[in-house]
Parts: structure tokens; sequence; C-alpha cells
């Protein structure tokens, strides 16, 4: 094993040999605990593959970080190959790293050969010694090893083993790996790698010094052009994949294919100049994750960016403040301004306050039980939550005129400048927007990791696009990217030591959309969606059409089933309370009874949600958070008491996504 000081990857690993259910959880951990983590990517796998999936994730996380955060070329390889011995002992039958624990059983029963895994740490090996290639045959051999297999991977858990799809599925993930190239030049450089094949490179007149100093030209646009045009024609050849795989992953892989096009799009759009600047995306950002995900290097984004004089830290979903060394955590909220900085900031959080003040949600009463350097944390969260909310949202007349294939258009690209926003405050630059300073404060303040907020917006482009969803498996993900994530900044904000902490707050947020979902259902059929599973109505013999109310005996029973889903949420999320900080209790429990009251109601009214809205009066509200203040509460009082007696069937931050 690994000295934990030597790799970040390797503290508080579990013992060798550990038992099976610890090392799966701690492969589960480490796949949801980064920015290029399971939730971003689990839109392409059922449920039940997900714990197989993490096991991949974690294998191909240990491998790349072996062979990339070792700065010494020759401990990367002497580790690398320790990595492989790991791999030939798993298969011999005696696992031993937990890793390997938790893989042999995705192994056996997949029946999962050795190759796949092998070929990826021959790629690993490849990025110690070769950084240049010399043409593009070669650049293609790097990623037969480099990407090739982890398609091939998730194709054995879909139970395909055919060649057809094996040789589609190499050509899209090739082209995704190609298209991740073009976009990071400017970053790989930095690593001291090019990708770009040095035949093609001196076929248009350049040399790799021109590279290195960033000099663009059209010579270079040039370049570029071939590249991308080479590249569209293996995503061409990839695309009959989708049209080859069963219902349920045909669309995420279309998906994953418009992404990637999308990414060479956004090349061309920005005039080709990727020496100096990596293109930011909108639609295909997700896609584009699964791309750097899963081909590209299956490696968190753990950079180190400067921000009005500090570090923004992207620590992980079960790494709270508490947890950081004491370096790390003496430069988070210390930062050193100058007085107009300091002004600048203040009327950043001014503006946030006035936002989350003037949108009336049911967030802002909560906030008043919070001390003031939390409440004006979450305030800026809010306003952050709510301009996005803003962007996506469709209500009637809030588009501009035109189609409503220029709207989404309109949308789309509207999400994307929020994205690049993003990274750029991540980065120290706050110009963009008046609520960016007081942002990237707090996530500074709090460690609040970007891919949060990137996943947010990728539940907002799901609403552009998605009207409906076959199976709560789906809804969940859109639930946990509009709702979920918010848990998760909040936690970062309220503080919490638990590592179980995040998989609750997870929950608690599912379980507050689940309720914005029933309570809108009139609402949200207006708006031409449908977040309750077809799956279910088809159940309960329940067509779109009737949505729209009056309340039904089947409708009934089909609101009540959804209440039911929802209160499992609620009993699980409630135990979050007690893991946050002290200070930050009253607040949450303020809020869970809130949103549980909302579906106590739902239900005390016949789950007649078509007459009228169903809400809390602002009285019932206050009374709720005079209770939490007066500490009339405890975990045992948290959800509102339900009526047992009635007959049970057998983003919430903003906007639709809030109260």
């Amino acid at each position: 094993m690994l000295a934990p000081s030597e790799l970040e990857i390797a503290r508080n690993v579990p013992p060798a040999e550990c038992p099976v259910a610890e090392a799966e959880a701690y492969t589960r951990r480490l796949a949801t605990s980064h920015y290029e983590n399971f939730n971003v990517v689990s839109w392409l796998l059922p449920r039940r593959l997900h714990q197989h999936f993490y096991n991949l994730y974690a294998y191909c996380r240990w491998a790349d970080d072996l062979g990339d955060e070792v700065p010494d070329t020759a401990r990367a390889l002497e580790l690398l190959a320790w990595w492989e011995d790991e791999l030939r002992q798993c298969y011999a039958g005696h696992p031993s790293h937990p890793v390997f624990v938790a893989l042999a059983a995705t192994i056996r029963i997949f029946d999962i050969p050795i190759e796949p895994f092998a070929d990826l740490l021959t790629a690993f090996r490849q990025d110690q010694v070769v950084h240049r290639y010399a043409d593009w045959e070669s650049v293609l051999g790097y990623c037969r090893y480099s990407a090739n297999p982890v398609g091939r991977l998730v194709l054995y858990l879909c139970s395909y083993r055919d060649p057809e799809r094996q040789q589609l599925s190499d050509a899209t993930c090739t082209a995704l790996q190609l298209a991740n190239f073009w976009q990071d030049v400017s970053r790989d450089l930095e690593k001291g790698r090019i990708y770009i094949p040095l035949d093609l490179l001196r076929g248009h007149g350049l040399e790799f010094a021109d590279i290195e100093a960033r000099r663009f030209s059209d010579r270079y646009a040039a370049l570029m052009r071939e590249l991308i045009a080479r590249t569209r024609a293996l995503f061409a050849e990839g695309a009959p994949l989708a049209g080859r795989v069963s219902s349920e992953l045909r669309v995420d892989i279309e998906m994953f294919g418009r992404g990637g096009i999308a990414v060479l799009d956004a090349i061309e759009a920005m005039g080709y100049n990727t020496l100096s600047q990596r293109p930011s995306i909108g639609r295909g950002a997700q896609a584009m994750l699964l791309g750097r995900a899963f081909i590209g290097r299956m490696l968190s984004s753990r950079p180190a960016a400067e921000a009005n004089g500090a570090t923004i830290r992207q620590a992980t979903s079960n790494s709270p403040r508490a947890a950081l060394t004491s370096e790390e955590t003496a430069v988070l909220p210390r930062q050193t301004k100058s007085s107009e900085q300091s002004h600048l900031v203040d009327a950043s959080y001014e503006e946030c306050r006035r936002i989350a003040k003037n949108s009336a949600s049911n967030f802002y009463y909560a906030f008043f039980l919070l001390p003031e350097a939390k409440r004006r944390a979450l305030c800026a969260l809010y306003a952050f939550m709510r301009l996005v909310d803003d962007v996506s949202d469709d209500s009637p007349g809030s588009a501009a005129a035109g189609n409503a294939g220029d709207r989404v258009s309109e949308k789309s690209r509207g999400l994307a400048r929020w994205r690049s926003w993003i990274d750029a405050a991540y980065a120290g630059d706050v110009s963009a927007h008046p609520i960016l300073p007081a942002f990237a404060d707090t996530c500074t303040r709090f460690g609040i990791p970007a891919r949060y907020f990137h996943d947010l917006i990728s539940g907002a482009e799901m609403d552009l696009v998605v009207a409906s969803y076959p199976t709560f498996d789906r809804l969940w993900e859109y639930c946990y990217r509009v709702a979920g994530t918010v848990g998760l900044t909040c936690i970062h904000v309220f503080g919490f030591r638990d590592p179980a902490a995040p998989d609750l707050a997870e929950r608690l947020g599912i379980a507050f959309q689940l309720t914005n979902i029933l309570r809108d259902l009139p609402e949200d059929l207006r708006l031409g969606r449908v977040y309750l599973p077809q799956q279910d109505l088809e159940q309960f013999g329940v067509t779109e059409k009737e949505l729209s109310g009056p309340l039904t005996p089947r409708l009934a029973e089909l609101v009540a089933f959804e209440a039911d889903r929802a209160w499992g949420f609620y009993q699980d999320g409630a135990t979050l309370i007690g893991l946050m900080d002290r200070d930050s209790r009253a607040a949450l429990w303020g809020l869970t009874r809130t949103y549980s009251s909302l579906l106590a109601r739902i239900e005390a009214r016949g789950y007649d949600v078509f007459s009228s809205r169903v809400r809390l009066s602002t009285a019932e509200k206050l009374g709720i958070l005079a209770r939490a203040q007066l500490s009339a509460w405890s975990e045992a009082n948290v959800l509102e008491k339900r009526d047992r007696d009635r007959r049970r069937p057998g983003g919430t931050l903003v906007g639709r996504r809030a109260g």
C-alpha cells in the first residue's frame, strides 16, 4: 500500500482485504466525491448498475492518479506496475486492495475480460514517456488504449459483447477523446504534452515551437478545421450505436455524441483559437464531462484557482472544511482585500440579499435563523440559482419572440454563459455579473466545489429538452441536479464533519423537489412538462391530459403513491439535521418542517392539487420559524404529522424548483 502522504487518493482508504461492503462504500464515496463523478454520467446507466460503475470508476481513478499525480516518472511507472499486479491478483481470485475487493464481483457478474483494464494502464504508462505523436495513426493508437476500453467496459456492464457494437463504441470514444484534445490544447501544453499529430502540424506550415508559444494564426485555424473534420467523421461512424442498444440507453448515447459535436461547434464558434482559451460549452457540457470523466482521465478536477487573493478549494462532497489541512483552513477564510474590493463584495452580497428577499421563497425565511456570515452566503447561493432558473424558465410570455427552437437555443446560450462565469469566478474574474463577487467569496470561504453548480445547470438544460421521464430512475437524475445539488451546496455553508452528510443532503433535496413536483402538477403540464414517471402513470391508468385536473379516484391514487415515495426521502434525509453544525440546525429544521408541511397539506386535501395551489400562509411559515428560533424543535418533530387514517395505496431553491 502507498503511504498516505504520497498520494491524496490513498488517504483514508480501507485496509487490504477489507469486507466487500466496506470496499463498495469506499468506491461509491470516491465516485460521488469528485467533479467528474457518477452524478454527472449516471444518466447513461440504469440504477441497478450504479455500484458496478462506482467500482469501475474507482479502478480508473486510482490508475490515473498513480500515473498523473506522481511527479517522478520512474516512481509513477513503478506504481502503475504495482497496480497492474493488483489487477492480475484480482483475476487470479485473490483481490487485496479495497478497489479490487469491490471490483471482483463486477468482473465476475459481467464476465469482464482483463484486457480493457490492462489497456488503460498501457495508456497511463504511455503518458509518462510519450509527449508527442508523429502522425494521425499514432494518436488513434493512443486512443485505442486511453478511450476505447472505457466504452467497452460500459458495454460489458450492459451485457453487450459483440464486435459490431464494440467497433461503433470505439469510434465514438475515440471521437470524444479527440474532441477533448482539441478543446484542451492549452491545458495539455501546461503538462508538456501535445496530441496534435506533428505531420499535420507541419503540413500547415507550423512547428511545435509555434504551439508552445501559443501563437495563433490562420494556419493554426486551418489545422483545427482539418482536425475537427476528421473527428466529425469518427462521430458519424459511431452514431449507429444508439440504434443498437436498449431503449433505456439510446437517448443517452445520442446525447453523448451530440455533446462531443457541440464541443467541436464551440471551437469553430470561437474562431479555432484553443491556444489561448478553452471553449465554453452549453448543452453539450454534460456529455463532454462524460468524455473527460470516462475517457479522458477518470480523475477529479482539483485546480487551485486564485480569487480575490485566496484559493477556491474544490473540496469533495464528503470532505467538509473540518477535514482540510490546517494550512488550507487558514487560507480559506482569511482573504486580504483592499477597501475597494471589500466594498465590491459587500455591494454584491447586498444585491444577492435583494434577489432572495424579492423571491418570497420558503428558503429566505429560514436564512434568518443563521449567523450573519452563513446567512449572507446562502443569499449568494440563492441569487445564483435564482438567476440560472430565470434563464431556463419557459413560462408563457417569458421567452423572446421566435419559434421554439430559437428559444431553446437562446436559453442554451444563456446557460452556457453562466457556465463560463462559474469557471471565471473560480479563476478570480468576477466582473461578468453583480452577484459574482459574493458568489466567489462564498465558495472560497466554505469550500464549495464548482461541480455542484455545473450539475445544477445541467438540470436547467434538461428542462429545455426533456419533457417527460419514463422511469423514476430517470427522474431521480433530474431531481439530483436541480435539488440534490442545492442540498450539497447548503451543507458546506451549514458545516458538517460526518461523511454520511452529503448522501443525506441529496435525499432531503430530492424530497423537497418531489413535493414541489406534486404541488405544481397542473402548472408544469401547461408548460409542456410531465415530471411524474410515465411508468407510474401507466400503473394507475392516468393519462398526461388528466394531470390538468380535476381530481379523479385514479389521479388521487397516483398522487398518493408519489407522496409516499417523497415521505421515504424525508424520513432518510431528516437525520441530516443532527450532523450539521449546531448554529445551523434550527434553519435546516425549519426548511424541512416547511416542505414536509406542504406535503402533509397535499394529503390532507385528499391529494387535490388541481382546484387551487397548495401553500402555507406567511403566518404558518413564521410560526415554524418561531418554534425553531425558540428551540421548540427536535429531530423527532421535524416532519409534519401525517394523516395516518387516510387510506394509502399499495430545484429546490427557486422557481419551479422552490416554494
